[in-house]
């Protein structure tokens, strides 16, 4: 049975902005699945909305993002801050559901108020990300969290949709992966505002981190541009973590006297109607499939009456 915004029970955006979890749970679950009435929702949402600083968290399996999100967490939590997490995981070939579900590894936080976590599966989007992370990302903000931690799928170098979407982006690296820097540097160490070495104790880390330095040092950069730190942790152990934090602080505040976080939220808005614009622009053109008016067109074009991109002007005139 398909459930409607209005049948979620009038004032939900209200109780979640108030702390209810049952309710930031609710609104995530109806924006994950695009319910009829989302329109409405997002007005009251958007009216909440806009002070959370959004993090997120890449890298490549097996680096630990999982477990530096969880020491994220409680590094916020001992500034008595609220945070959200979005853990985007693989699809479930069988439930369509998140096929890993981080919340196993954030056991830690399960009981504390002011930390929401949520699994979402990606369901066949591409980047990292699913679909519905920037509302579900806005339905956390709203809902009073300081901090956003967004942690991607990190199933290769082009999952990099999560630089989009963050105020400030995490690349990790581990030790003991393979040439990890080369394979990355076409990809995303290039949205990395701040690079982690993860499991610093391990063989090899200090190479990772000269490594990261040489490609940091080789960047173009202009007067003032940011230049990213490199920070190892071993997460596991909560070492490295306060400056973690303290690199993702100062990152803020050169966005913010930069004018770069402007510049990211206004680009995050942009895709985001870009986005919304396309999947409406598909919807109606999937119901020109069997329709009449594209068959006459297709005789035009077979004709030599019309050539195909008049043809298809013709339609878009038609479905706008």
């Amino acid at each position: 049975m398909t459930v409607t915004v209005s049948a979620a029970g009038s004032g939900l955006v209200e109780r979640a902005a108030n702390g209810d979890p049952r309710a930031v749970a609710r609104l995530v679950t109806l924006v994950e699945n695009g319910a009829p009435g989302l329109r409405e929702l997002t007005a009251e949402l958007v009216a909440h909305a806009g002070s959370a600083a959004v993090v997120g968290i890449t890298g490549a399996p097996g680096v630990g993002k999982s477990t530096v999100t969880s020491a994220l967490v409680s590094a916020y939590r001992a500034q008595d801050l609220r945070v959200g997490v979005l853990a985007v995981d693989p699809s479930s070939p069988f439930t369509g559901g998140a096929l890993l579900g981080d919340r196993v590894r954030m056991q830690d936080h399960a009981t504390d108020r002011g930390v929401f976590i949520r699994s979402m599966a990606t369901r066949g989007h591409l980047g990292g990300l699913a679909w519905a992370t920037p509302q579900a990302v806005r339905v956390l903000d709203a809902a009073g969290c300081d901090v956003v931690l967004v942690e991607t799928v990190g199933v290769g170098q082009s999952e990099v949709d999560v630089a989009a979407l963050a105020d400030t982006t995490l690349v990790l690296l581990a030790p003991g992966m393979g040439d990890g820097v080369q394979a990355a540097k076409a990809g995303i160490l290039e949205v990395g505002d701040v690079f982690v070495v993860n499991k610093a104790d391990r063989d090899g880390a200090d190479q990772v981190v000269r490594d990261l330095r040489s490609t940091v040092r080789l960047a173009e950069r202009g007067p003032g541009d940011w230049r990213q730190p490199i920070v190892s942790t071993v997460a596991a152990r909560g070492e490295g973590i306060d400056e973690l934090v303290e690199a993702i602080a100062a990152h803020r505040t050169w966005a913010a006297g930069s004018g770069e976080a402007e510049r990211r939220r206004v680009r995050r808005a942009r895709d985001e109607i870009e986005a919304i614009a396309v999947t409406d622009l598909r919807r109606r053109f999937a119901g020109l499939h069997g329709d009449e008016r594209l068959d006459d067109l297709a005789r035009d074009v077979l004709a030599g009456e019309l050539d195909p991109y008049a043809a298809a002007e013709k339609i878009v005139a038609a479905v706008s």
